[in-house]
């Protein structure tokens, strides 16, 4: 696999596993069945939804495995006792995956009138603040560490 130039940066710390879920995300992408939707009903609400049509409840899988919201669909196979004209009703086996960023969390799942239905929660996180203590690096002379605050509202 050939680095992104972007992720060559020394000051990106960590994000190497970007790389991985991008990899992941360019290999499903090529997939086209069963079609999707994905809807924000609000700002901390997602859902997708796949046009499953003649899959029961029993022939369908819904799973998380590393970081991934993973689908599966596979219908039992025929007994050979129809007959068909025609077959233009798709009853493959499938597997649909999204990669799921930190934080998401999968709330449920329901299949109806042909399509399955997966409620995402996106909960908007409480910006947050860590002071970092700076101490002093002079500590072999014998003086005592001196440790300075980064808060500038602290008393001085």
């Amino acid at each position: 696999m050939t680095r992104m130039q972007i992720f060559d940066s020394p000051l990106l710390l960590g994000f190497d596993h970007f790389e991985r879920v991008l990899d992941r995300v360019s290999k499903a992408s090529s997939e086209g069945y069963p079609p999707y939707n994905i809807e924000q009903v609000n700002d901390e609400l997602l859902l997708i939804t796949l046009a499953v049509a003649g899959f029961t409840m029993g022939d369908l899988d819904v799973s998380i495995e590393d970081n991934q919201l993973v689908i599966r669909g596979r219908q039992a196979d025929d007994d050979g006792s129809k007959k068909y004209l025609h077959r233009g009703i798709a009853g493959r086996q499938f597997q649909r995956s999204f990669v799921l960023a930190e934080g998401i969390e999968v709330k449920g799942a329901k299949l109806q009138d042909g399509l399955l239905h997966i409620e995402l929660s996106r909960p908007i996180p409480e910006p947050q603040v860590k002071k970092i203590k700076i101490e002093n690096g002079a500590t072999g002379s014998g003086h005592s560490g001196q440790t300075i605050d980064l808060d500038p509202n602290a008393a001085s």
